[in-house]
């Protein structure tokens, strides 16, 4: 049966890919005229329509009114900013710096701190809305757990490598965390907070970004060397697929209703995939940005892909905005 399924999808693929060709469409591009250097990872308030962006060598935050195209304000005082959460319920937001191991909480209407909480080299985060539990990845080999309601850290999982890009199960009660630095992709339990499995890397290296398609037990993993986008199951840990990919990736998302991935690579490009079923995947298109774009946020209630490009000699750093078609 799964057969003529798929042979029936095959029939059928010349259609979706028309439909999918021109599946992003640069609607707004906004300057940051006083960014310098790399920018790291973005979140946004979609009530408010501010975006959140994490400049790292700027050592800024930069808030940027996406009705006006403008930037509001500029935080200063950080030190490496890596990753950053709006928390909508009280509204506030969490900030990681790379540089001096703070975590920041930050009254999102005063952009006062709150609060601040030592990680080593902290860096990506995770926000389960539904519990109230913020996951910071950090330091030689940890994910550290700080409930948003009471603002306290309630746990450590210890890792046996700093790890990257990490995803969090919503149903289940897993968590999967790439672990560069010894080619693996560690397997956790965030219910008893310890690590239940390893998975090991072979099709290459400098496993950065991740993404995860929960329903369909599916893990997106992109690598830098050599530049791939692996599907793993999340049951076994086994490799279903790998796909060629633009060099230095640096964030993956997956649109499930779409059944789309989209990777945003520092060589300048967006990487578009369709998921045919669980097992099936093809690339359908590669969509210019700029060199060193390599960090991005895919946004499905406004149906937006924000892009951050860096300044490059005269030209400015700035936010590229994507409709999702």
């Amino acid at each position: 049966m799964k057969e003529i399924i798929f042979l029936l999808l095959l029939f059928i693929c010349p259609k979706l890919h028309a439909e999918d060709i021109n599946s992003l469409q640069l609607r707004q591009t906004i300057i940051l005229p006083n960014v310098q250097g790399r920018i790291d990872h973005m979140d946004i308030d979609t009530k408010g329509q501010r975006l959140f962006v994490a400049a790292l060598e700027n050592n800024t935050l930069e808030v940027i009114d996406l009705k006006t195209g403008k930037i509001v304000e500029s935080i200063k005082g950080l030190s490496e900013p890596q990753d950053v959460r709006y928390i909508s319920d009280p509204g506030q937001i969490f900030v990681t710096n790379g540089g001096s191991g703070v975590a920041n909480i930050l009254d999102a209407k005063t952009f006062k701190n709150i609060k601040s909480f030592k990680f080593p080299d902290a860096d990506n985060l995770r926000f389960d809305a539904k519990n109230k539990l913020i996951y910071v990845a950090y330091g030689d080999g940890a994910i550290g757990i700080i409930n948003s309601d009471s603002w306290r850290k309630v746990g450590d999982i210890e890792l046996n490598g700093h790890p990257e890009s990490f995803q969090v199960e919503s149903m289940g009660s897993k968590i999967f965390a790439n672990v560069p630095q010894t080619h693996q992709i560690a397997v956790l339990d965030k219910n008893n907070k310890t690590v239940v499995g390893s998975w090991p890397v072979h099709e290459g290296w400098a496993n950065f970004p991740m993404a995860l398609d929960e329903p369909d037990h599916r893990l997106f993993v992109g690598l830098r060397e050599p530049p791939k986008l692996l599907v793993l199951d999340t049951g076994s840990g086994k490799t279903i697929l790998s796909l060629t990919l633009g060099s230095d990736s640096d964030d993956i998302f997956y649109d499930p209703r779409r059944r789309r991935i989209y990777v945003s690579c520092g060589a300048g490009f967006i990487y578009v995939f369709k998921q045919i079923d669980a097992d099936h995947y093809r690339f359908i298109s590669k969509i210019s940005t700029g060199r060193g774009a390599r960090t991005s946020l895919f946004v499905p209630e406004t149906k937006q892909l924000f892009v951050a490009i860096p300044r490059q000699g005269d030209q400015p750093a700035v936010i590229q905005i994507y409709e999702v078609k």
